[in-house]
């Protein structure tokens, strides 16, 4: 697509997604002569991805074997899967944070570590033997979608890669997944960012139960969304659906979206010790697919961050609310300048 506002042509290749959260964004950049042929996240490995993503390519006359660079902005194989057979092809260079290499590269320590945190992790939740197996069953459907895995490159965060046509800078925003990275690039109307899944149009970003190697996954991910609203992005592109125009506004909100919830979670506690899974079906029901570990997953993330400030405690695998007046200002950023005007607090 040709974008008035870039000075750079911006490809945008829609891909299928039935296994996760809806369809993927995987995006073209370098598409000028003497530019480096980019992309950025390539759609879970299977066969109607590959084809989505081939004809998308073809639509700039390019083909896998075109490709110079990828950029993944973390592991989920909704967003690397078909990297390495990318790489197969084209000898590109794969790039990703350090603490997400393990795991795209599929080092087999570093998965059988992750399988086993899992494990651990759902049965400290309280979740039910049924709804384990359900879930465990899920994930091995699911299996192959992370497709061969790449050699990587890692960075840390801070990295600039230059791209002939247009500069990326690599910016860590942990919460959702360990390693999980935007880049950053010059618009014409200020600063804007690949966001992933660190910042997405219509539904929050799970944290807690999307990589259970996050600890302090709220915290974390607070600290991510107030550093989208200190920089003041003019645009965000996202992992799934569309560009988001302001994107501090959608930060702010998605931080008021997670003190409510929290509030919600502390009026579950009111009522005495609760799991992390009874605390989920309160706030979200009934839970299939991967919500199933998404679920108990962010509610957990809740109790851990109410844990570290002192106002609820565990007692075996439930938590217990030990402070009936928190502070809550104190745990979430002040990002009120930057809230949507339905947000702004009343008088």
């Amino acid at each position: 697509m040709t974008d008035p506002e870039l000075d750079f042509e911006l490809g945008i290749v829609t891909l299928g997604n039935h296994a996760f959260e809806g369809n993927n964004n995987a995006y073209v950049v370098g598409l000028e002569d003497g530019a480096t042929t980019t992309l950025v996240d390539t759609g879970v490995a299977d066969s109607a991805t590959r084809e989505q993503l081939q004809d998308g390519l073809a639509r700039y006359d390019l083909a896998f074997a075109d490709v110079e660079r990828i950029f993944l902005t973390h592991h989920h194989a909704d967003h690397v899967g078909l990297a390495g057979e990318i790489q197969t092809e084209s000898d590109c260079e794969v790039f990703v944070h350090e603490a997400d290499a393990p795991l795209v590269e599929q080092r087999p320590d570093a998965v059988e570590a992750n399988e086993d945190r899992l494990r651990r992790y759902i049965e400290s939740w309280g979740m039910p033997d049924g709804k384990q197996a359900e879930l465990l069953s899920f994930l091995d459907g699911s299996a192959g979608m992370d497709g061969n895995p790449p050699e990587v490159t890692t960075f840390e965060g801070g990295e600039t890669f230059d791209l002939g046509s247009v500069e990326l800078e690599a910016v860590h925003m942990p919460g959702h997944a360990a390693g999980l990275a935007g880049y950053v690039f010059d618009g014409r109307d200020g600063e804007e960012v690949f966001s992933g899944d660190a910042l997405l149009p219509y539904y929050t970003p799970n944290v807690g139960g999307a990589d259970t190697r996050v600890e302090g996954a709220l915290a974390k991910y607070l600290e991510t969304l107030a550093g989208v609203v200190e920089r003041d992005y003019a645009r965000a592109w996202p992992g799934h659906r569309g560009p988001i125009v302001d994107p501090a506004g959608r930060a702010a909100d998605i931080v008021v979206h997670h003190r409510e919830r929290t509030e919600r979670v502390l009026g579950v506690l009111e009522d005495g010790p609760a799991t992390p899974w009874e605390v989920s079906a309160e706030l979200f029901g009934s839970l299939e697919y991967i919500h199933i570990l998404h679920g108990p997953g962010e509610a957990y993330a809740h109790l851990e961050h109410l844990e570290e400030a002192g106002v609820v405690a565990r007692d075996g695998r439930a938590f217990e609310l030990v402070d009936e007046d928190p502070d809550l200002e104190a745990l979430f950023p002040d990002v009120a300048a930057a809230l949507t005007p339905d947000r702004q607090p009343g008088p």
